[in-house]
């Protein structure tokens, strides 16, 4: 490989790398400057690295901006109307006594997808507590399982905002990419369970005191109160935010007439309603397609009228502006006002804004990487190598989120190095986004927000903490692996 544009690599990676961790400059500048080193190094125009910048910015935002938006919107709507509880209290009552730790799992990969995992931990963990209390032991175990099963699909199926992005960036197809990452989910799920199952008694006597009196407690001391306050990020439901007071006054019209009951079915519509549109959208193109004997990505393809109309309303943009029309008229109780909403929905833009600053930024890097030359480079170098090509952006993510500890940060770098490379690796998009998205998951540990999250909710300080935490997104990350290269193989 070309020496100078292997360093022109290198000195980018590490410029994310070196920023994020010992400066006080994010994500979105680090990928940023690292476009610019990366162009800088290769021997780019300054003015032609800039362009580079600018377009691959705007091409990011124009096909995936809108779609984190609205998927974000959609989530906090679950979260402020009691939604997330309701479908999880409904998993714990459909899979019974004995199997608590497959409902925590389940409950916690099915409200991540629209909602942040931070915020959806904070929702349901006094569930977890609340099966504990009944049962008298078992905390550790329901947490980690609720934790990890967050994660999981936090970190592989749109729309969350990381798995968004990569199939942005790389250009893989969104229903594609939603199913897979849900066959990856429920293939990893028994990991989760089994190693929570394993570890939980193990560590269930390092579990601080006053987190143990919370949970093991019939009524809470003011000692354990403070601590579970303390351990909630501000403005969540543990501490007692607007959000919490807003969506337990929800329960209560004004009036003191009929309060708003609200039911699994109803909640489940924001979020079951677009998926159905936009994976039927993709089976309804493949088969037309095979029908015509169009291959995917052909110009000439011309769709049925029914594949026209599901092209439609089955697109990101459309159906997420169904869910968040489902979510606020279904969901919300006639006497929410507008002001009401509006809070909420600027809450959640403000939540969603560095997500998208950081995915326009890692498009920018991927159009720097592309138009210098480096990507060409690498993938030529890569293809003379006997390893799998999905392990290139696999590995990439891992090294990433091992550096730095954002899942995020890692699967959107991966995809920004690894979108120019995914011709020559000789794997489809779906498969590259896959690889970015799994390899994100590995070994939460200090510098990831999520790991004091989930360990100070647990109750789980130093080693007991990397056991029980580190140990479970690790094992998830390597179950992954063969999956990847199997899915790499048929897709």
């Amino acid at each position: 490989m070309d020496l100078q544009l292997l360093a022109a690599l290198v000195l980018g990676i590490a410029t994310i790398v070196v920023l994020v961790l010992w400066t006080r400059l994010d994500a979105f500048v680090a990928l940023l400057l690292a476009a610019l080193v990366i162009g800088f190094v290769a021997g780019s125009p300054a003015t032609d690295t800039l362009d580079s910048i600018t377009s691959g910015f705007g091409a990011t935002m124009g096909s995936i901006g809108i779609v984190i938006g609205l998927g974000v919107a959609v989530g906090k709507i679950l979260e402020v109307s009691g939604a997330a509880d309701a479908l999880a209290r409904k998993f714990v009552a459909a899979l019974g006594r004995g199997r608590e730790p497959w409902a925590m799992a389940g409950t916690g990969g099915l409200v991540s997808i629209p909602v942040f995992c931070d915020s959806g931990y904070v929702i349901m963990n006094p569930l977890a507590r609340s099966i504990a209390r009944r049962k008298g032991a078992g905390y550790v175990t329901l947490a980690l399982a609720l934790g990890c099963g967050m994660t999981l699909t936090h970190h592989l199926v749109p729309p969350t905002p990381g798995p968004l992005a990569v199939a942005g960036i790389i250009g893989a197809d969104l229903g594609g990419l939603i199913l897979a990452g849900l066959v990856f989910t429920v293939l990893l799920m028994p990991i989760v369970v089994m190693y929570a199952r394993w570890v939980g008694p193990r560590l269930e006597p390092h579990v601080v005191p006053e987190v143990r009196e919370a949970v093991y407690s019939s009524v809470s001391s003011p000692v354990s109160s403070s601590v579970s306050s303390a351990a909630a990020p501000s403005g969540s439901p543990a501490a007692g935010g607007d959000d919490d007071q807003v969506a337990h006054a929800l329960g209560e019209p004004p009036t003191g007439g009929k309060p708003h009951r609200m039911t699994a079915g109803l909640a489940s519509l924001p979020l079951l309603v677009p998926l159905l549109l936009i994976v039927a959208n993709t089976v309804t193109t493949a088969i037309d397609r095979n029908r015509q004997g169009v291959l995917a990505g052909a110009d000439d393809y011309e769709p049925a009228r029914v594949a026209e109309v599901m092209s439609f309303i089955g697109s990101p943009v459309v159906a997420l502006i169904i869910g968040i029309l489902l979510a606020v008229y279904v969901l919300l109780p006639k006497w929410t006002t507008r002001t009401q909403v509006g809070g909420w929905l600027a809450q959640a833009a403000a939540a969603a804004g560095l997500i998208l600053l950081i995915t326009g930024a890692g498009g920018a890097l991927g159009q720097v990487l592309r138009d210098s030359g480096v990507g060409d480079e690498l993938a030529d170098t890569i293809s003379s190598w006997n390893l799998p090509g999905v392990l290139v952006p696999f590995l990439v993510a891992s090294l990433v989120r091992l550096a730095q500890g954002s899942g995020t940060v890692a699967m959107i770098t991966a995809a920004s190095v690894s979108a120019p490379l995914v011709v020559g690796l000789g794997i489809s998009p779906v498969a590259a986004a896959l690889a970015c998205c799994a390899g994100s998951m590995v070994f939460s540990y200090f510098n990831d927000s999520y790991f004091w999250v989930v360990t100070r909710f647990t109750g789980l300080d130093g080693l007991a903490a990397i056991r029980g935490w580190s140990g479970i997104t690790t094992a998830v990350w390597l179950g992954s692996l063969p999956l990847l290269l199997i899915a790499s193989a048929i897709l």
